[in-house]
């Protein structure tokens, strides 16, 4: 099986026929144009990101934000930080260049581009 799918009934007015077929999610995305959860989750800790850039640098968000852990660390690859997943984001929209937290500071960029991470479609 291709992944999900519902059964539709096709009922448009240039063709009247009373069968059924499945949609892929293709169609379904389009049909319900709901948002895409991780485009929103995205944009969302993007919005947060640049909150917590503009606070300060002597917060403890900041810190926690920004700062790496201390100590051994365990096995295996790296955890991922929220500074790496801003990056990461910054870079799919083609806004990675420079600092992020600089870009942060300019309310209305800021704001334009967590737009782009939430409305970007993967082709």
């Amino acid at each position: 099986m291709d992944g999900p799918s519902v059964m539709w009934q096709n009922e448009s007015c240039s063709e009247c026929t009373s069968e059924w077929r499945k949609l892929h999610n293709e169609e379904l995305n389009d049909l319900y144009s709901l948002p895409n959860i991780v485009r929103v989750v995205k944009s969302r800790r993007m919005r947060w990101a640049g909150h917590v850039a503009r606070m300060g640098e002597d917060t403890g968000v900041q810190r926690v934000l920004v700062g790496k852990p201390e100590g051994k660390r365990p096995l295996g690859r790296p955890r991922r930080r929220w500074e790496g997943n801003i990056k990461t984001d910054l870079q799919e929209v083609g806004g990675g260049r420079g600092d992020w937290m600089e870009l942060a500071q300019d309310r209305d960029r800021w704001r334009i581009l967590v737009g782009m991470v939430r409305d970007f479609r993967v082709p």
